[in-house]
């Protein structure tokens, strides 16, 4: 009878009792500390509503928010990263409840030291006060080595108002 060598079987230990199978190989997504690990460029502040509120960790209906300056005026948020980093989920939360309006939030990443951009994601909110007022995004991504990352924030692409963010956080 020929015997035939088998592979060494892998095996690793379930993570605490009563861990499910579908743990193995997954991964805890660590939230960036933006304040820590970037420099945040913006376009404009409304000085009540400064660009601290969207990364201030508040969230939900009625929370602190980012909010422009200026009416009418497609703006942007540059994340400056110190070093490299890798990006596997963005989310963030708009509200609007006083007007009518349709804000798209497009996000482009750099790995050049932000020279050259290539599109992430683009999303769309209609808002309406009588009807939907919040939204709120969960990403998930595969960026690696990332040293900018900008987010285009347009108010309303067919009438009036301001650029908003409740909530910006990213995680790796």
């Amino acid at each position: 009878m020929i015997s035939e060598q088998r592979p060494a079987i892998r095996k690793r230990r379930l993570e605490g009792p009563g861990a499910p199978a579908n743990s193995i190989g997954t991964t805890t997504l660590n939230e960036i500390d933006l304040a820590a690990h970037a420099m945040i460029h913006f376009s404009s502040e409304d000085p009540e509503h400064p660009i601290e509120h969207a990364l201030d960790g508040s969230s939900g209906r009625g929370a602190s928010r980012w909010l422009s300056a200026h009416r009418d005026t497609t703006e942007q948020i540059v994340l400056e990263f110190d070093e490299p980093r890798d990006v596997s989920r963005i989310e963030f939360q708009v509200e609007e409840a006083q007007l009518e309006r349709t804000q798209e939030v497009r996000a482009e990443y750099s790995r050049d030291g932000g020279r050259t951009y290539r599109q992430v994601f683009v999303q769309e909110y209609t808002f309406s006060p009588n009807g939907s007022t919040y939204q709120c995004e969960s990403l998930n991504v595969q960026l690696s080595g990332v040293t900018h990352l900008r987010f285009n924030v347009m108010p309303n692409k067919g009438g009036s108002g301001k650029a908003s963010l409740t909530l910006l956080r990213l995680y790796s």
